[in-house]
């Protein structure tokens, strides 16, 4: 590599043994006039989905006041720090689940038309699929041209499978539940829960699936920075002081995830590289918050500018003893007014929030340019279904984190009267918003929410 005055790549990556260490935005990498410098300064969107399953206890979840005064309630509480990039949105109802076959699919229809606004249909099998391409992956067709990865499907549990995984309704494809990122109708991306596996696509070049091979190459590689170490002090010489600490920092982030992955693997704690066993993988709260690491780190360094985090699928049986709950959540969910279970279930709520506002302040201590990732984000934060008893899919829990490169104005809680409002407008109103002209998504009327704008 040639280290000059002039500006460097945005595409600059340093590659070692088995390893491709991508960069953050350096100011080498503007260029020096200042015409030029302003549009390649410009800020570049990232969008990202964050999803948790099987219903809110809504009364927790929903403020109730409307506009820039709203208290945070129980389950939104942790966030509040973020208030100033927080868009609260009531009244959204996921009408593409809407029955029209006649079928149930109390689950499969709501999980499958949240990120397409299309009901999934009865199938048969695998080849049976009918669904629609997913907001994200429209995003990933435009915005993931310009990256190493167009997108990243991530998970904190596993059934990767398209069929037979886990508790599914009756006559549907577990695909429905299991996925919500879909690259067209008969196409769901598969959903990857090991850290392990994910460090690697962003960062090295080991393509083995087995476990012993991937252990071997590793332990003769060592660590990714050290194998790139040679290059980094090369580029550093050319770089000026803000660059050199910001350079710094990146891989200091990038050296302490490697040690938490080492660190799990040495206590023989390596999660499978298809399926997480059922229920809690050893120490949750560590893989949420490497999963989390990893995508504020792929979004810094411009791999990819399009995720998609299920927390869980729809019918989750996963229990939380960490905070608790012991139960499982699906059965929870079904609390058919019991005061305990509801209690259990909002605590599960407003856990998952918490890990939520771990994200975003990952995203918030990141700089990104002049701002920081959390400045630049757009973050859709919910579920598919807002009553679990009866699997209501009207006023969904919503919520938009991040400032969308002021794209969205937040420190506020909209709320649209009741079976007014469709979440496909939502989504449609982003695709705009995204640079991505569009008149029509899922079951969406057209109408883009100019109130995303503070209008």
């Amino acid at each position: 590599m040639i280290i000059s005055k002039q500006a460097i790549s945005r595409r600059t990556v340093l590659r070692g043994v088995g390893a491709t260490l991508a960069l953050p935005l350096l100011d080498r990498m503007l260029p020096a006039s200042t015409a030029l410098a302003r549009a390649a300064a410009a800020p570049v969107t990232r969008f990202c989905t964050v999803y948790v399953p099987n219903s809110i206890v809504m009364d927790r979840w929903t403020p109730t006041t409307e506009g820039t005064g709203f208290e945070f309630t129980p389950t939104l509480k942790a966030l509040e720090p973020f208030r100033d990039h927080l868009l609260v949105l009531s009244g959204l109802d996921n009408t593409g689940a809407r029955s029209r076959s006649g079928a149930s699919g109390a689950h499969a229809k709501p999980a499958g038309a949240f990120m397409t606004g299309i009901e999934p249909l009865p199938t048969t099998g695998s080849s049976s699929l009918q669904l629609g391409i997913s907001m994200d992956q429209i995003v990933a067709n435009t915005l993931g041209q310009e990256t190493p990865l167009p997108s990243l499907e991530l998970g904190l549990e596993g059934a990767d499978t398209v069929n037979g995984v886990g508790t599914c309704d009756v006559g549907f494809s577990c695909a429905y539940q299991n996925r919500l990122a879909w690259g067209g109708p008969s196409t769901p991306l598969p959903v990857e829960t090991n850290p392990r596996v994910v460090f690697d696509r962003l960062f090295g070049n080991i393509d083995s699936t087995d476990p012993d091979v991937r252990r071997a190459r590793l332990h003769r590689q060592g660590s990714i920075i050290d194998s790139v170490l040679d290059k980094v002090d090369r580029l550093q010489g050319g770089l000026g002081q803000r660059d050199r600490a910001k350079l710094d920092e990146y891989l200091q982030s990038v050296r302490e995830i490697e040690r938490r992955l080492q660190n799990a693997e040495a206590q023989g704690r390596e999660l499978p590289l298809v399926e997480s066993p059922a229920g809690i993988p050893v120490s949750y709260d560590e893989h949420a918050r490497l999963m989390f690491d990893m995508q504020a780190l792929a979004l810094q360094t411009d791999t990819t500018r399009v995720i998609t985090f299920q927390i869980g699928r729809e019918q989750s049986g996963a229990t939380y003893p960490q905070i608790g709950v012991s139960d499982s959540h699906h059965p929870i969910s079904h609390h058919g007014g019991d005061k305990n279970k509801i209690a259990s279930l909002a605590k599960i709520n407003a856990y998952h929030t918490t890990l939520f506002a771990y994200f975003l302040e990952k995203l918030a201590t990141t700089r990104d340019g002049d701002a920081r990732l959390l400045d630049n984000v757009i973050t859709l934060y919910g579920s598919a279904i807002s009553e679990g008893n009866s699997h209501d899919i009207r006023n969904l829990p919503i919520l938009l984190a991040g400032g969308g490169s002021g794209l969205v104005k937040g420190g506020r809680h909209v709320k649209y009267p009741d079976q007014t409002q469709r979440l496909t407008n939502l989504q449609l109103t982003l695709l705009n918003k995204l640079g991505i002209p569009t008149e029509a998504f899922g079951d969406s009327t057209g109408e883009q929410l100019q109130e995303l704008a503070g209008v």
